[in-house]
């Protein structure tokens, strides 16, 4: 027994290549751990902040096939060769008993220091481990004969897995859960998430959603003469009013105040509008927002005319309009603003007929059905397969959405009664409503 336990150089050579492959196999599985938790905005933003060793962890990541084979494989390597030289080791002090023992403590010692404390370790402190093991898992996968093998085995994978997808960048849903969990976090202030949102779904937004429709547009007959446009203008509180040629659908140009003001002072007041009338900006209602905002930049227009399928007119968007989706309502001084959503007692809603479905949904919490209507009104219109009376409403969602006021053949305003309600609630106790909103600043 005492010759088995004999100690000779060559034992403690072959000692310190175990420790030194337990500590390789342990940064290597930090480091694998890190790189591959580690996303390319993340490290992006690292690289942005000037942090050491963010350049590296940028480049890695944003081909995670180049070091991922190359790292996994040493890994293996260094606990293989462990695994043989403890073996190799007990075999030699303590025979085949010690071959059994020795491969017991292999395994918890592996699994604790080569392991799981490491991998632990990364996900508790992700970017400093990143950071740490970026600049060093770059050096080794440049290293040729690495660099080699590796590219071998993804030669391999390939050709077993079949070609390489390229790697999708971050979705819509992903930005806006990273904006939901920064704001939990106190990362950022309820209004700055607000404003993400608002921005990922402008992309999204088509004219018709926003354009204020046709029955609410403020116009003036292009025979009309200045004086008449000026005092039409004047009592809308508008700056700019769209021109037209017997009805709303041929505008023939937008007639702007400081223009009308101008001609009035110069004692052209009895000219016709025609005659002074800026020419119109035109678009189709399946237009994207974003890229109307682009257009009304670059033509340096406040005003655009939004016509359907037929070349009528549907309204008019302003570059108001545009913002307000960004950062929400703007009133000014001329806006006599309409209450969009009012909680009443019992749990009511009385909302805007132009409230946007997905709004109401957000603040019902309930998912409203889809079609072809973008606001509550037209919700309401579309279920019912009519224009309804006063009082009469639809169930959906849960929810029964009662017309308030009805205007000619429009839904002005529309009752919101929770489940629980009694649906034999009429309207005409609620108390009355301010005039409906102008368009706005046009």
């Amino acid at each position: 027994m005492v010759a088995a336990l004999r100690f000779t150089a060559v034992d403690g050579v072959l000692v310190a290549v175990v420790l030194v492959l337990l500590m390789a196999s342990a940064g290597l599985a930090l480091s694998e751990t890190a790189l591959v938790r580690m996303s390319r905005v993340k490290a992006l933003a690292l690289e942005d902040d000037r942090r050491r060793g963010a350049r590296q962890l940028a480049r890695l990541v944003e081909h995670p096939e180049r070091f991922l084979n190359a790292v996994l494989l040493l890994v293996l390597v260094c606990q293989l060769v462990v695994a043989t030289i403890v073996g190799l080791l007990a075999d030699q002090w303590f025979g085949a008993w010690g071959v059994a023992a020795g491969t017991v403590v292999e395994v918890v010692v592996i699994f604790v220091l080569a392991e799981a404390l490491p991998k632990n370790w990364a996900v508790q402190n992700p970017e400093r481990s990143a950071l740490y093991a970026a600049p060093i898992v770059a050096s080794v996968v440049r290293f040729p004969p690495i660099h080699a093998v590796s590219s071998a085995l993804v030669r391999l994978a390939d050709r077993l897995t079949g070609p390489r997808r390229s790697l999708q960048g971050v979705s819509e849903s992903e930005l806006l859960a990273m904006a939901d969990v920064a704001m939990e976090e106190q990362v950022i202030e309820t209004e700055e998430r607000a404003l993400i949102h608002s921005i990922i779904e402008f992309g999204d937004t088509v004219v018709r959603e926003v354009m204020v429709p046709r029955p609410d547009m403020r116009t003036v007959d292009a025979g009309s003469s200045v004086s008449e446009a000026l005092g039409v203008a004047m009592d809308a509180g508008f700056s700019r009013l769209p021109a037209h040629e017997g009805n709303v659908d041929d505008v023939v140009g937008v007639a702007y105040v400081k223009d009308l003001v101008r001609a009035e002072r110069s004692g052209r007041g009895g000219a016709p509008v025609r005659d002074i009338c800026r020419p119109g900006h035109f678009v189709p209602e399946t237009k994207r927002v974003a890229g109307l905002m682009r257009d009304m930049q670059d033509r340096k227009v406040h005003l655009a005319i939004v016509v359907d399928e037929y070349g009528g007119t549907a309204g008019l968007v302003t570059l108001e309009d545009l913002i307000e989706e960004l950062v929400g309502e703007i009133v000014d001084e001329f806006d006599i603003e309409e209450p969009r959503a009012v909680v009443l007692a019992g749990g009511e809603l009385s909302v805007s007929a132009r409230l946007a479905v997905d709004e109401l949904g957000a603040l019902l919490r309930v998912e409203l059905p889809d079609g072809g209507w973008d606001t509550v009104g037209g919700l309401v219109i579309g279920l019912l397969g009519r224009v309804p009376g006063e009082g009469e409403g639809v169930e959906t969602g849960g929810y029964r959405l009662v017309a308030e006021r009805v205007q000619a053949n429009r839904v002005a305003r529309v009752r919101v009664l929770p489940p629980a309600s009694d649906h034999g609630v009429g309207v005409k106790d609620a108390s009355p409503e301010p005039p409906a909103a102008g368009p706005g600043d046009r």
